[in-house]
């Protein structure tokens, strides 16, 4: 199972602290050095039924910085994709996927549901 996170994002520290609470075994990826690729980020907005749309961390400097907000009508998921693989700071995080299901950002009733 791959966690991409960032060890200083509180939301990250927070679904770490999950897993290891829970035993549940994962390989950390900083995800401002090794940003998930293309297809992965593909894979992970079907399997955790995220939109593309939905997958930019709005909160983030660079969200504002790029002014992605006012892009974002005009964005087609493979620009998204393409944009979010490039950039691993705009990614809402921590983003974790075993190949099969993912999840994007953390809730603890997501991760219940999702990583029993």
């Amino acid at each position: 199972m791959k966690f991409y996170g960032y060890k200083k994002c509180s939301t990250s520290r927070k679904a770490e602290k999950y897993l290891s609470d829970r035993g549940i075994k994962y390989d950390f990826v900083d995800i401002t050095e090794n940003p998930p690729s293309q297809s992965t980020l593909k894979q992970v907005s079907q399997s955790a039924d995220v939109p593309a749309k939905k997958m930019f961390n709005t909160s983030g400097q660079q969200y504002r910085e790029l002014g992605i907000k006012d892009k974002l009508p005009s964005l087609k998921d493979a620009d998204i994709f393409k944009m979010l693989s490039s950039n691993g700071k705009l990614i809402k995080r921590p983003v974790l996927t075993d190949g099969k299901k993912a999840t994007v950002g953390f809730s603890e009733e997501s991760y219940q549901k999702t990583w029993k």
